[in-house]
């Protein structure tokens, strides 16, 4: 399909394109048909076995000081899209075993963690319009994982002391942050495993286009997401935006991806969107913490 772009009449049709609309369509036209971006995970000191090790690790750590929700209706809902995302090929291809987690916490964000737990905010549950936007977030943090985002950062920020943390963790077969801990290594939450670069967090929107698209979710929905976070007033607040690239470029990259992508007609839905919606809105969590000034 070759999407052609005409002169328009401003006397006719009322108004000019404006430059920067221009320069979209023209990205656009040029993406149909490329093909969609070819992704692979990158230096790595970790194997993928350590990487579900110390992902389990932590998530351990994460289930004793969260609030789990344990609520069928969400439970069951987050799993249906998310073992849908886990049929794409590129989830397939990468071995492993997500798991899907839903926290009492209003921050609009999800995280997953090497090796595939995925923790979803009740904040997000309650931010998305729809269904394809909630998956876009989980196909999102999906492909940090499938990338091993977490442990290449991890990798290159300690490529010196990490080979023999990790050599030390296989002899004595001891938990693998301990092991880690033992070298000045530190890997919690708030460390390069979630942190990730503004190159990671491109790759992610990339890749998570292609896991919505080829399970029937509509990937502009994510790009639209973006843009409703991006337009609220506390923006700095949304987790999900914090420290990631320009909002209005990532819907740019996302549409522009979506265009290479084999055409086809959206609209899958589990059908129990507004049922997520009235259970979550009875859950309450605990007030955000402060942050630090």
């Amino acid at each position: 399909m070759r999407l052609r772009v005409r002169h328009c009449n401003r006397a006719r049709f009322g108004t000019r394109w404006s430059k920067p609309a221009l320069v979209s369509l023209l990205l656009l036209a040029n993406a149909v048909g490329e093909g969609p971006t070819q992704l692979k995970p990158g230096f790595n000191l970790f194997t993928k076995q350590q990487d579900v090790q110390l992902g389990q690790e932590l998530a351990g750590k994460i289930r004793r000081q969260a609030t789990i929700v344990d609520d069928p209706i969400l439970n069951s809902y987050v799993n249906a899209i998310g073992k849908r995302l886990m049929a794409s090929q590129e989830a397939r291809e990468s071995g492993f075993k997500f798991t899907f987690e839903v926290v009492a916490n209003p921050a609009t964000n999800a995280y997953a963690l090497p090796g595939g737990p995925m923790f979803i905010n009740t904040g997000l549950l309650k931010a998305v319009d729809n269904e394809a936007q909630l998956a876009g977030a989980m196909a999102h943090e999906m492909s940090h994982v499938i990338l091993r985002h977490g442990t290449n950062q991890a990798s290159k920020a300690n490529i010196i002391q990490l080979p023999l943390a990790l050599a030390a963790q296989l002899t004595d077969n001891a938990s693998l942050m301990g092991a880690l801990a033992q070298f000045g290594i530190g890997l919690g939450a708030d460390s390069v495993l979630l942190k990730f670069s503004r190159t990671a967090e491109s790759q992610a929107d990339l890749m998570g286009t292609h896991l919505m698209a080829e399970e029937g979710y509509d990937p502009i929905q994510l790009a639209r997401f973006f843009n409703k976070l991006n337009a609220q007033d506390n923006v700095g607040d949304l987790e999900f935006l914090s420290d990631h690239p320009n909002p209005d470029n990532r819907s740019r990259a996302i549409r522009q991806e979506a265009a290479r992508l084999p055409q086809q007609t959206y609209g899958y839905q589990t059908g129990q969107f507004q049922q997520m919606k009235h259970a979550v809105a009875n859950i309450k969590g605990p007030p955000p913490e402060p942050k630090a000034r």
